[in-house]
């Protein structure tokens, strides 16, 4: 029987830099493998006698709800955004903090009169630790320099501020547990416009299941805390990246935001 031939280096590589381009960051092997769970140590016979009695199993995460009013209590005693962002890092409520690798908080400049608000962290994000910086980050920032603005001028964040692995949906306990830091970023940025990018950080800032083709391009209120503001959402530049055919929609809420903020609407 002739012996398998192992693949070249090239080719070993060239499939681990596809699949750091799809996203891939961890393997799956056969068994089910806990990356939370702490690790098993083996006991030490000899000082089995003096031992101290075994800690307690860990506790389940609880309901979405309760995750949500541990997060609240933390969010609402910071009185600056950089507190916040500290109390964020030191937050231990959403497990995600666990395998991203930097905690994406914003970017631009706290205090501009538009604030943008996207779902989560994707990969180049995470690497960076900075909110859209991959290739919708950059038809984002196409978008704001067609009408006149860019990252100096509007302040950006997302809803959950780390990447789910392998870029997948945050679960409904981890958006609970990240939703009062957002809703006190927005106060504390304290903007004229709020937009929202994309449905899930539509439906979770204006509380809604409606379609994003739906919600977009309509101005509503938003309550930060302090005041209200006029809130919109549009599409995300993921999504027009995917149907470049929506770009004239995004561009009909781009002119309803800059006459909005020219004061002609």
């Amino acid at each position: 029987m002739t012996e398998p031939v192992p693949p070249a280096p090239a080719a070993i590589r060239a499939v681990v830099e596809w699949y750091a381009a799809m996203g891939v960051d961890a393997v799956i092997s056969e068994e089910p493998n806990d990356r939370f769970a702490a690790p098993v140590r083996k006991p030490d016979p000899a000082a089995r006698s003096a031992a101290a009695p075994a800690p307690p199993p860990a506790v389940a995460a609880g309901t979405p709800e309760e995750a949500e009013r541990q997060a609240a209590a933390v969010a609402r005693t910071a009185p600056t955004l950089e507190a916040l962002r500290d109390a964020l890092a030191a937050f231990e409520g959403c497990n995600l903090r666990l395998t991203a690798t930097n905690l994406v908080f914003a970017d631009g400049t706290p205090g501009s009169r538009v604030m943008l608000v996207g779902e989560a962290p994707g990969r180049d994000e995470d690497i960076q630790g900075l909110p859209f910086v991959g290739r919708s980050g950059q038809l984002l920032d196409r978008m704001l320099a067609a009408i006149g603005l860019d990252r100096t001028s509007v302040y950006i964040a997302n809803v959950v501020p780390w990447r789910p692995p392998g870029n997948r949906t945050p679960t409904p306990q981890e958006t609970a547990s990240c939703r009062p830091f957002i809703r006190r970023q927005i106060e504390l940025s304290n903007p004229d416009f709020l937009v929202c990018l994309g449905g899930a950080a539509t439906h979770e800032l204006f509380e809604t299941s409606e379609g994003i083709l739906r919600l977009r391009g309509k101005w509503r209120t938003y309550d930060t805390g302090t005041r209200t503001i006029r809130a919109m959402a549009m599409l995300h530049p993921a999504y027009l990246l995917r149907q470049p055919l929506h770009k004239r929609l995004a561009w009909r809420d781009l002119m309803a935001l800059k006459a909005a903020l020219d004061g002609s609407a």
